[in-house]
């Protein structure tokens, strides 16, 4: 998936980025909300972890702004506001979960998969696809049975595709999934991800649309 993270904290900003990296995530980190609000105008999210307590602004300002235009994007506020007041205005606003801090980032991560779990823009938790079988909720990928090992981002080029069945992914959608906007990308990089997962899960399970990106084949 493709994070964005809002954290004034800079040792918990670094260490969630870190976290959510090597998980597979593509993902970006800023610090205050005039950021948060050009970074989602440029880029297409799947999830945001939201700081209420930012240095221009009340976070939760932000939550309601993206529900009132319809954003579907997931909302994990992560915030040190422990009251019950707090966690039932942030829920309300439209947040999916709320996390008070301190917090472990193992239960980020579990807050974060249930939330995309939850989004019914990622369909089912298992696809099957003949006999390969994608299960997004464990993060696991077989075929005829055997589990097949896949890197950080071969798994997030399936998973990817197998939140949309059938749909067309577009090139630049995969890039977005994995890499932030420090990294350079090389002309040729998804094609070279591409073919490695084919080779792992066979030619017929993801499909080239020419001239407009990947899918995966029909069940």
């Amino acid at each position: 998936m493709r994070l964005l993270v809002i954290e004034d904290e800079p040792a918990l900003g670094s260490a969630v980025l870190a976290k959510l990296r090597s998980h597979g995530h593509a993902a970006d980190w800023y610090c205050a909300l005039e950021d948060a609000r050009s970074a989602l105008a440029a880029t297409d999210y799947d999830l945001l972890v939201l700081d209420l307590g930012l240095p221009d602004g009340n976070g939760l300002d932000l939550v309601r702004s993206l529900r009132s235009e319809g954003a579907k994007l997931g909302i994990l506020v992560a915030t040190a506001r422990d009251q019950i007041s707090d966690r039932i205005a942030g829920l309300s606003e439209g947040a999916d979960d709320y996390i008070v801090k301190p917090y472990d980032l193992d239960e980020l991560m579990a807050r974060i998969d249930a939330i995309s779990r939850r989004n019914p823009a990622y369909g089912g938790a298992v696809v099957t696809l003949g006999d390969v079988e994608i299960d997004l909720t464990r993060r696991r990928l077989s075929r005829a049975g055997a589990e097949i090992d896949l890197t950080a981002r071969e798994w997030a080029v399936i998973e990817l595709l197998a939140r949309r069945p059938g749909a067309i992914c577009s090139r630049s959608r995969i890039e977005d999934a994995l890499y932030d906007h420090q990294e350079d990308i090389e002309s040729n990089t998804i094609e070279v991800f591409i073919s490695r997962v084919r080779k792992k899960i066979g030619r017929d399970i993801i499909l080239t649309a020419r001239g407009r990106g990947y899918r995966l084949a029909d069940p």
